[in-house]
């Protein structure tokens, strides 16, 4: 699922010059990968990256995994949002 506009990727590989069909960003990107994680070091699970600076736009990281978002696919900030009442949660 493309994490800009949320419709399903519908190329069967993803390469460096990948885009969206839909919205036409790019897909071989760190927002589209698995290993994707704001807040880790460089944003990402794998530990040996090289720094990307914009992660919405295509790289050449030899770990890109696309991700596999199921059940609708919450969006990044839907989940942060969660994970902020959750944690208010905690001290009310």
């Amino acid at each position: 699922m493309c994490r800009k506009c949320g419709k399903p990727i519908t190329a069967q590989s993803i390469f460096r010059s990948s885009t969206c069909d839909f919205c036409g960003a790019d897909l071989h990107s760190c927002v589209n990968c698995r290993f994707y994680a704001p807040g880790s070091h460089y944003d990402c699970h794998e530990t040996n990256v090289e720094l990307v600076q914009d992660k919405e736009k295509s790289n050449f990281c030899d770990y890109f995994a696309v991700a596999v978002i199921q059940g609708g696919g919450a969006t990044q900030q839907d989940t942060a949002a969660k994970a902020r009442d959750a944690f208010a949660a905690l001290f009310s």
